[in-house]
């Protein structure tokens, strides 16, 4: 898969790779990642596996039981487009106002602990961080309660016949 350019679809994924994709359909079409990383948050909690490609400069996480899925991404990648944009030449404003003329009106801004301003737009699941206004980086996701019973019953029979 070519990832010089790395288009994001709010709420649907990156490029042709659908959040609630297993992680071999991911592995098939991203390639295998450079680190991999488990986190097990506790008996109540979702575990997450965080596939990282140091080249292409994105980290994708995946959620639940098996099989895992595909959730969100975060990426330093220049070459990130959002509505045929490339955003991370664009300033904070610059990312507001596009946001809001693509009907996302609710924008959460705040300063982090390290000093990153974030700009959040709830509705789109999606986070903008900068520093001196320079974007560094961004993430976008799905929540993983958004996945239909039907869709993980379909992914883990597909799963099982490979």
């Amino acid at each position: 898969m070519e990832t010089s350019n790395m288009e994001i679809k709010l709420l649907e994924g990156l490029d042709d790779i659908d959040f609630g994709a297993t992680t071999e359909e991911v592995a098939e079409k991203f390639g295998k990642p450079d680190e991999t990383e488990e986190l097990d948050e506790g008996d109540d909690e979702l575990e997450t596996v965080i596939w990282t490609y140091n080249d292409k400069g994105v980290t994708l996480f995946f959620d639940g039981d098996d099989p895992k899925l595909f959730s969100c991404v975060e990426t330093d990648n220049k070459n990130t487009t959002l509505f045929g944009r490339k955003i991370f030449a664009m300033t904070s404003q610059e990312i507001i106002d596009m946001m809001t003329a693509h009907g996302f009106e609710e924008v959460d801004e705040d300063i982090e602990d390290w000093g990153e301003k974030r700009l959040s737009f709830d509705e789109a699941l999606i986070d903008f961080y900068f520093e001196k206004d320079e974007m560094v980086t961004v993430n976008w996701g799905v929540f993983f309660e958004e996945f239909d019973e039907s869709d993980l019953e379909q992914d883990t029979k597909e799963s099982k016949k490979k």
